[in-house]
């Protein structure tokens, strides 16, 4: 545990993994933000994080355009990921690998359901096409196709980058421009008498640290750093297993990232694949549980992925990991923004798996609303916390 360098900061923001980082090198890029910011992370190794856990992928296939609008500026972030770092030489290139998501659909609703999400892409300017079995035959003769009526697909700024290398240069970046990271926990709030406002944390360690604004980046924490405000937030850490396996037969072409109709999906991961999905019973677990469902693989994910691609009948497992989305039960969508009374307590929570491809856009949103009071760049209103006390949900058709 290492002590703060001051006791009081303009900025404290809970959780160093990636929405902790990303606000703070976003603030450290703010006109008009000179403060002080000071992250606080319980485990520096981030080795239980969601963020270690991620797949890495982006899409831009979603049904509601802000959704879009952010990913399509994820893919400008990714891609142009340098020069948003000041074009530091040390800075690598990012490569998104555009393979594409492939929904497929067995059902004449749901088909239905991609025409429609299909025309509000392309009107966004996503490349995504709606496409008949034939037309998916013609270009991917692997899969078996007999209960498919239809298919979205978008090989243009869709697929795979290096997650883990754009958080690591958010830290860096963000320690480089003055924030301070430090190894403690965050185990209590102060408010002020009014209850409208946070005026100090309390550290494991003992410190008590005055701030102008608290950021909630704890991931599926983040209902427990919510409660030190008083605060009640329907994110809850639920289970997502990850696959790595070899195939006998490797297809001759890339898998695009599939998403089979029973919720199973499955992409190219280098010479190996990757295959994963939620379990049958989807509760709420502990944010330190992570065991692992061994019969999932055999009773599930396999039987599946052998069946829409014949050729991994004989496949073999090399990896497989289980982490944590932070699952928004309310509305799988993330919670961002100001509290509607405790006013300088920030929302960055309960992305629900959409995380890291949201990170750019997201991460600069909530420094523009601490640094200007509104978001400058995207209007991310839709996200703020004042939905969830007039129950009015955020619509996303295309949650995986």
């Amino acid at each position: 545990m290492g002590n703060a360098a001051h006791k009081n900061y303009d900025v404290v923001i809970i959780g160093g993994a990636i929405y902790g980082s990303s606000v703070a090198w976003w603030l450290t890029q703010m006109q008009g933000f000179d403060g002080r910011i000071l992250v606080v992370e319980r485990d520096p190794t981030y080795e239980f994080a969601s963020t270690s856990h991620t797949n890495s992928c982006i899409r831009q296939q979603f049904s509601n355009r802000l959704n879009i609008q952010i990913s399509r500026f994820g893919a400008e972030f990714i891609k142009g990921f340098r020069g948003f770092m000041g074009d530091d030489p040390e800075v690598p290139e990012l490569v998104l690998q555009s393979y594409g998501y492939l929904y497929l659909a067995d059902t004449p609703e749901f088909a239905q359901t991609l025409r429609e999400s299909q025309a509000i892409q392309a009107a966004e300017g996503a490349h995504t096409r709606h496409m008949t079995p034939a037309e998916i035959a013609a270009e991917y003769p692997f899969y078996q196709l007999d209960d498919v009526l239809a298919a979205n697909h978008n090989l243009v700024d869709e697929g795979y980058f290096d997650g883990g290398t754009m958080f690591d240069w958010f830290k860096r970046m963000a320690r480089r421009n003055g924030v301070e990271y430090i190894h403690d926990e965050v185990t209590g709030m102060t408010l002020n008498a009014a209850g409208t406002g946070v005026d100090s944390v309390t550290l494991k360690s003992g410190d008590t640290i005055s701030c102008g604004s608290v950021v909630n980046a704890s991931g599926p924490r983040a209902v427990a750093t919510a409660q030190m405000a008083g605060i009640d937030l329907p994110v809850r850490p639920r289970k997502r297993y990850t696959f790595i396996f070899d195939a006998a037969n490797p297809l001759d072409r890339d898998l695009p990232l599939t998403i089979d109709p029973s919720g199973v999906h499955m992409r190219s991961e280098g010479k190996y694949y990757l295959a994963g999905c939620p379990p049958d019973e989807d509760p709420d677990v502990a944010p330190d549980d992570f065991g692992f469902d061994h019969s999932l693989w055999q009773e599930k994910v396999w039987p599946i992925i052998a069946t829409r691609v014949p050729a991994f009948e004989q496949v073999k497992v090399i990896n497989e990991w289980v982490g944590h989305y932070a699952y928004n039960t309310f509305d799988q969508n993330a919670v961002i923004g100001r509290h509607t009374k405790v006013s300088n307590f920030v929302f960055a929570n309960g992305f629900s798996g959409h995380g890291l491809q949201q990170s750019p856009a997201m991460g600069r949103g909530i420094a523009e609303q601490i640094t200007h009071g509104e978001y400058r760049t995207l209007d991310l209103a839709p996200f703020g916390y004042d939905r969830i006390e007039n129950q009015q949900k955020f619509m996303e058709k295309a949650v995986i």
